[in-house]
């Protein structure tokens, strides 16, 4: 029997002073808060089967993949499939200024893309494809993959069969959260949502999503 359920783990609060948008820049790890917030996610699915660990290449999501290896005694294995998307805007602060800037209008001309960076269809595509390898590669138990934020929200919309497109000011998806999927008739269907770092998001920073 191949893994009873796959969770998908957003990594904790980064350490980001500029309030930039980090995208795949390198040098953004977590924050002092984001490593207790991995370890918040950790202690939510303790005594669960977690059988095989997954992580985005992201110093980010390795860190906090990080505390589920000591845990459950596994070593992580990388998957470029569930990395944050590419985004033009890397390295700027995000806010009505630069998105506005007539040098950025060619990068919004079609936000139901993206035009600024991956298209959701291709993020979606890689990520399930990524869930659907690592649901195979064990004989049961449950399986954690640490990724980001869009990439998880694209799992959520395209098995939910909602619209790829949407609001990213209405994303399901705190730092740390966990969302959760199990395999029923040849899909993934979502089973559950949880934010275990719920008390230490009030004190967080979250400003480099893409």
């Amino acid at each position: 029997m191949p893994a009873d359920i796959v969770h998908l783990v957003r990594h904790g609060e980064v350490h980001n002073p500029k309030r930039v948008l980090y995208g795949r820049l390198e040098g953004f790890g977590l924050s002092e808060l984001g490593h207790r917030m991995a370890s918040s996610a950790v202690a939510a699915l303790a005594g669960h089967p977690v059988s095989a660990l997954y992580s985005s290449p992201l110093q980010r999501a390795r860190e906090s993949a990080a505390p589920w290896a000591e845990a459950f005694g596994l070593e992580p294995h990388i998957d470029e499939r569930v990395i944050e998307p590419t985004n033009r805007f890397e390295g700027k602060r995000m806010n009505k200024r630069t998105v506005m800037h007539p040098k950025h209008w060619h990068l919004m001309r079609d936000p139901s893309v993206p035009t600024w960076g991956e298209p959701f269809a291709q993020i979606a595509a890689r990520v399930l494809a990524a869930m659907e390898d690592a649901h195979r590669s064990i004989d049961g138990g449950e399986i954690v993959m640490v990724s980001h934020q869009l990439p998880i929200w694209m799992a959520h919309r395209a098995v939910a069969g909602e619209r790829l497109a949407h609001d990213p000011r209405k994303r399901r998806c705190s730092l740390s959260s966990i969302t959760s999927f199990a395999w029923r008739d040849g899909a993934f269907t979502e089973i559950g949502y949880q934010d275990p770092a719920a008390e230490l998001l009030e004190q967080s920073t979250d400003l480099g999503a893409v």
